[in-house]
């Protein structure tokens, strides 16, 4: 397969009550299937990949899936997680970039889970470059995200994916605690106030570096989420981003010396704070998402 080239395979409902669930891959089978198709990991994909069955279970278990949700899954990798999301959700399409993953990946569903190969599909793609998914529209997104891209695809699929309400993702510890965080925390920052525009954040447990082939150098912890009403339309989310961008640039100044350039200058930037009944001295950890989207709406970008 090509990449960008889209695998589908015929969709269904929820597996009868007499399907077998999937067997899932242990430590043994990861090695096999990896040396099978002459998969090296690499750091540059990020690719650490989860040999654990109580792992992927507890993963499941937390995003909070049902027999109706859809589930989309970023970076499936050697199948770990699909197999253990097929074992719950309707439907499961998986975005694969590496091209001898996803080449491998339904012969692994077809051997470990035969009964619901049938509710599964695979786009070979780069997942920040996927505008549309194949099937019925995803409901849930719950991946092992790779780390070194975590943020950007996760924010690009709340993006472009409105249908999905709810998920979780296995990313960096610290990665995960700015995803949660809220004002006034040390790791409050940009990633938290661009989330927050999309969904209410929680962190859900941290998951050992032993339950990795390769073992990886950083910790590793869950987030889960649930979408929410965004403050404004999607002109609004731009401004406000920009907002969130410079007031973050330099966390030390206030928002008035943060947003001069933006702004135009400092009285602007101090005008525009006011207005919004913001302190001009105030810092950008200070302010919650619907502080910045009030914020953007008085303030215009030069």
């Amino acid at each position: 397969m090509r990449r960008g080239e889209i695998q589908l395979t015929p969709s269904s409902s929820t597996p009868p009550p007499s399907a077998a669930p999937p067997r899932l891959l242990g430590a043994a089978d990861v090695r096999r299937l990896a040396e099978s198709c002459g998969i090296r990991p690499t750091k540059q994909r990020g690719q650490n990949f989860v040999h654990d069955a109580n792992t992927v279970r507890r993963i499941v278990k937390a995003s909070g899936i049902t027999a109706d949700d859809v589930v989309v899954e970023i970076g499936p990798g050697l199948g770990s997680l699909t197999l253990g999301l097929l074992e719950v959700a309707a439907h499961v399409t998986a975005v694969e970039i590496d091209e001898v993953l996803a080449g491998q990946l339904p012969q692994t569903i077809a051997e470990y889970a035969p009964d619901q190969a049938a509710s599964f599909e695979l786009v070979v793609a780069d997942a920040m470059k996927v505008t549309s998914l194949p099937g019925p529209e995803p409901t849930a997104l719950v991946a092992n995200l790779p780390y070194n891209v975590s943020v950007p695809v996760l924010l690009t699929f709340f993006e472009r994916f409105a249908s999905i309400r709810t998920g979780l993702v296995m990313v960096q510890a610290e990665v995960a605690h700015r995803l949660a965080a809220g004002p006034g925390s040390k790791t409050y920052g940009v990633p938290s106030v661009k989330a927050a525009w999309y969904a209410e954040m929680r962190l859900s447990g941290s998951v050992g570096r032993n339950v990795f082939w390769p073992m990886p150098n950083v910790e590793s912890s869950l987030v889960a989420w649930t979408r929410r009403e965004p403050p404004g339309d999607e002109a609004l989310r731009l401004r406000t981003f920009a907002v969130a961008d410079a007031a973050f640039a330099q966390r030390r100044k206030t928002m008035r010396a943060a947003l001069s350039v933006l702004a135009g200058s400092g009285a602007a930037a101090e005008e525009a704070l006011v207005a919004a009944d913001i302190s001009p001295q105030a810092r950008g950890e200070q302010l919650t998402v619907e502080d910045f989207a009030r914020l953007a709406g008085f303030l215009t970008p030069v």
